[in-house]
């Protein structure tokens, strides 16, 4: 009798192992999904704390992240809220060869390493404040968070993947002395920054920035993988322009700006703008031209035309813009922000634009390489707060879980997996 029932336990175990050995796990990311955005936090998950691997099927139903069935994996998305099919090998097998199909528009990369993440951003800053550090959190994707000590201390080589919290590279203090000079926070900013340029040897903020900023460019062309959103995006290719010349006025300085300061940028230091012209008011809430001018009845939308489309690459051929632009929808959102998109005529040729409003030719999501690495701007703030506001609450990304704004900054998290993969192959 107890022999037979240890038959029946080892007979029950082997079942299990087979039934775990002979499925997959397929998270699909169409709009049958009831969580996109913990979706990329389980990828993460497998890669990062179990060490397996994942399939990423790019343009399969919105694409969609497979791997090997594990009980643990199974616990996780259901805890998670995030759906999920159970597949077999043969079914797995034939999902494969759909995507391998040559006139099919799909591909598949191979997920194998986590990046170590990044954030620049003042540690006094709280996590709603960024869009990234939002989504972040709410996906379960850890990060560290680094500033100018790290930065100038040599810190980034140590990280795959670095985003630019909402920071102003120029040193004019995000401009916003015209309207908060007086606030405490304005003013903590400001001698945290004095503070933190002192320490380092500096003058001023702005010689701080210059310096961060071309440290930042050697992350990229050492191979690392650069993000940054609203002002970081213009005011990071700002200050590279200026790095021979001082923009600052005296209140954000201490001296006046230099003479010509226009006719003395250096536009080739730049990632991806061109012939942008300096906004020289410290009055006037705004850096140059780059960006668009936030005045709906100027700009010719509202908030309910404001969209832009992302473009559909070939996943064959174009394997990079096409991981970036993976989705359940090519029609995003538009949202506002310090930056709240690009004039296309002042983005470099040999920019890619990936995400845009053709009809009022506004770039919204670009990217491009510098050195061995590579680098995305993303226009905007928050894309679920069509135009946030200084103190305002934050996003609860609860009622937003299939956000498709909030997914091109996850396709980015992963990005860095996959093109290691990519270049080992």
């Amino acid at each position: 009798m107890g022999r037979t029932k240890n038959s029946l336990v080892f007979i029950i175990l082997l079942g299990s192992f087979l039934f775990a050995k002979a499925n997959q796990i397929l998270i699909p990311m169409d709009e049958s999904q009831k969580n996109h955005l913990k979706s990329y936090g389980i990828a993460f998950w497998l890669l990062d704390k179990q060490k397996t691997e994942v399939t990423w099927l790019l343009n399969y139903r919105g694409g969609s992240f497979m791997s090997p069935y594990t009980p643990s994996l199974e616990t996780e998305c259901k805890t998670r809220g995030i759906s999920f099919d159970v597949i077999s090998n043969t079914e797995a097998n034939g999902i494969e060869n759909t995507i391998a199909d040559p006139s099919v528009n799909m591909n598949m990369v191979k997920l194998l390493n986590a990046p170590k993440i990044a954030v620049y951003s003042p540690k006094t800053k709280q996590p709603w404040d960024d869009a990234v550090t939002m989504v972040l959190t709410y996906a379960e994707i850890p990060y560290t968070v680094v500033f100018d000590d790290e930065v100038m201390a040599g810190k980034l080589t140590e990280y795959d993947w670095l985003h630019l919290h909402h920071e102003d590279f120029s040193g004019q203090f995000g401009k916003f002395f015209s309207s908060y000079a007086n606030a405490p926070w304005y003013q903590a900013e400001v001698a945290e920054g004095e503070s933190t340029a002192k320490k380092h040897g500096f003058n001023s903020v702005r010689e701080l920035k210059k310096n961060v900023a071309l440290k930042i460019r050697d992350f990229c062309l050492g191979g690392g993988f650069l993000f940054a959103m609203c002002s970081a995006t213009d005011t990071y290719d700002i200050a590279l322009a200026a790095q021979n010349t001082d923009i600052c006025e005296v209140m954000f300085d201490g001296t006046p700006s230099e003479p010509n300061a226009q006719q003395k940028l250096d536009y080739a230091q730049c990632f991806a703008f061109k012939n942008f012209l300096l906004e020289n008011d410290p009055y006037i809430y705004e850096y140059s031209n780059i960006d668009v001018n936030p005045n709906p009845v100027l700009r010719g939308v509202t908030e309910e035309t404001d969209l832009f489309t992302l473009f559909d690459y070939s996943a064959k051929w174009d394997l990079i813009p096409s991981i970036l632009c993976q989705n359940h929808t090519r029609t995003i959102k538009g949202f506002m922000g310090q930056t709240t998109a690009f004039h296309k005529e002042l983005v470099k040729s040999d920019v890619l634009i990936m995400g845009e409003n053709a009809l009022i030719k506004e770039a919204r999501y670009i990217h491009g390489t510098m050195g061995k690495g590579t680098w995305t701007f993303y226009s905007g703030h928050d894309p679920e707060d069509y135009q946030h506001m200084v103190g305002e609450q934050p996003t609860d990304l609860n009622l937003h879980p299939n956000s498709p704004g909030y997914r091109l900054i996850l396709n980015n998290i992963l990005f860095p997996s996959a093109q290691k993969n990519k270049q080992k192959t």
